[in-house]
């Protein structure tokens, strides 16, 4: 397994050392996890990247269909203020425009 690089030193408390030691296995488990995600961004997966396009595809589209849906929903409204121009129009004159 890892080998201690702490030796016991007579100036620390057990609860001292042992949060040391508790130190320097997350220093290591952390140097691991640097070293693991350094391979995966140098060598990105296909998996990883057909996902990442699959992603990309699937948000541009629900993207097109909110803007999509937004313009429908100005128009609608511009739609409905026109004819409520029109019948204030109507009313107020009498004749339609």
């Amino acid at each position: 397994m890892e080998q201690n690089i702490l030796a016991p030193q007579p100036e620390l408390s057990p609860l001292e050392h042992d949060v040391l030691e508790e130190y320097e296995r997350l220093a290591n488990n952390m140097k691991q996890l640097a070293a693991a995600l350094e391979q995966l961004a140098a060598k990105p997966s296909l998996e990883i990247t057909d996902g990442l396009r699959e992603l990309e595809r699937r948000t541009s589209l629900a993207f097109t269909l909110l803007k999509t849906s937004v313009y429908s929903i100005v128009l609608q409204q511009e739609f409905e203020g026109d004819d409520d121009a029109t019948t204030t129009t109507t009313t107020t004159r009498g004749q339609p425009r």
